[in-house]
């Protein structure tokens, strides 16, 4: 039984785990013991306060396997991505070179440091136990947020982003930092990588050349790695594009992992999510019907879990006595349900950035 539910001071130590466990490392989730414990603290803040629009705040999650009482995973929602100091990002743009009488047109692609995913709100700091990966978890870890999100929509950008990790070669190194970031910081990326995860990201901005970055003149290991997501993060690129979330021109400043972006009201869990009251049956008798997120509707103690969507005659959603229990709902109370299936992803470029 698989549950997921928002971080306390008493999951530190899975936190831990799971930071040094990620491949790659994650910039936003450091193997540092002390950033880990100000990021529950900052998420349970988060929890607590009444919040009327997006700010730096910081929702922490975790899943927690409850017949092992072990927790595998942990995801987080970045309210606002650059609350507090701009969050950069390269933007792929084409600069056309021409001369009427050299007779002479040329376009040439480049990145620009840019700040604009500031005001999306971040799905960010994704890490699972590989025993789950490929598993109804994957899911139900990265999609909860989305539930969270549907309910209470003004704590949040009516615009979402996802960060994937990009490209490393065989030995763990970025072909795109070792081709621009490499020149300004005498630094690998995994040591650079650790350092923006201890301290920000913003100190990369500032030294990094702030005119546009001619693509002819990276390494074509650089150039082929823009884009790319790491191989292990193919799936869950895949399952974000069937959320409804297109690529953006937006790439990492590190490692140049693509960006996607999405309207919120557009993405499929908020279009399919629906309120159902609860009807509490056994097991047995329940009817089979397929998977669905099911959440509660408490801020502080939210509980997102699979189970059957199953309804009754009159729209009521049956929940085993356990599921019930899980949730913290008693009959007659509603709950927040969307299937866990999506439609083949569609992977195309943001039409509106073109």
């Amino acid at each position: 039984m698989l549950v997921v539910r928002p971080a306390t001071p008493a999951d530190l130590p899975h936190l831990e785990r799971l930071a040094g466990s990620a491949m790659p490392r994650l910039t936003n989730l450091p193997v540092h013991r002390d950033r880990l414990e100000e990021r529950i603290t900052r998420s349970q803040r988060a929890f607590s306060r009444d919040i009327d629009f997006p700010g730096d705040e910081h929702y922490t999650f975790v899943i927690e396997d409850r017949e092992r009482h072990e927790v595998v995973g942990t995801a987080t929602i970045r309210a606002q991505a650059g609350a507090s100091e701009a969050y950069y990002t390269y933007r792929q743009e084409t600069l056309i070179h021409a001369s009427q009488q050299l007779n002479v047109r040329r376009e040439v692609q480049t990145l620009s440091l840019s700040h604009e995913v500031s005001e999306a709100t971040l799905l960010c700091a994704l890490s699972l136990d590989s025993r789950y990966k490929g598993t109804t978890a994957e899911s139900l870890l990265r999609r909860a947020r989305l539930m969270f999100i549907a309910q209470y929509p003004e704590r949040f950008s009516t615009i979402l982003a996802v960060a994937f990790p990009g490209y490393l070669d065989g030995e763990g190194e970025s072909p795109f930092w070792n081709s621009v970031g490499r020149h300004f910081f005498v630094r690998s990326f995994q040591e650079i990588n650790h350092l923006a995860g201890v301290r920000s990201k913003s100190f990369i901005a500032e030294v990094m050349p702030q005119f546009p970055l001619y693509l002819p003149l990276l390494t074509p290991q650089a150039r082929a790695a823009i884009g790319r997501e790491h191989p292990d993060h193919e799936r869950a690129l895949e399952e974000m594009l069937a959320e409804g979330f297109v690529r953006s021109r937006h790439v990492d400043i590190f490692d140049a992992g693509p960006v996607v972006k999405g309207e919120r009201d557009r993405l499929e869990t908020f279009q399919r999510a629906a309120w159902h009251p609860v009807r509490v049956r056994p097991d047995a008798v329940l009817p089979d019907a397929e998977p669905a997120m099911i959440a509660n509707q408490k801020l502080g103690d939210f509980r997102c879990v699979v189970a059957r969507y199953a309804l009754s005659p009159t729209g009521q959603l049956m929940l085993t006595p356990e599921h019930a229990a899980i949730l913290g709902v008693e009959e007659g109370r509603a709950v927040l349900a969307a299937p866990l299936g999506l439609p083949d992803a569609e992977d195309a470029i943001d039409e509106g950035e073109l």
